[in-house]
């Protein structure tokens, strides 16, 4: 999978619940739970409104 596809699967999930680890994004997309922190700090760098923090999860 791209990482231009993997940012955007990654906004859908989030999208769609209220909280989301990175150990189920990581086993939804098929990667490692470094490469979903990787991807968040990416997203969040260019503008999408993520909250949360390793360890704990994720939501839009």
């Amino acid at each position: 999978m791209r990482r231009a596809d993997r940012l955007f699967q990654i906004v859908q999930l989030l999208r769609g619940r209220r909280l989301t680890t990175a150990d189920d994004l990581a086993q939804r997309l098929e990667v490692s739970m470094r490469t979903v922190y990787r991807d968040i700090a990416a997203l969040a760098q260019q503008g999408v409104p993520i909250e949360g923090e390793a360890g704990v999860g994720y939501r839009m």
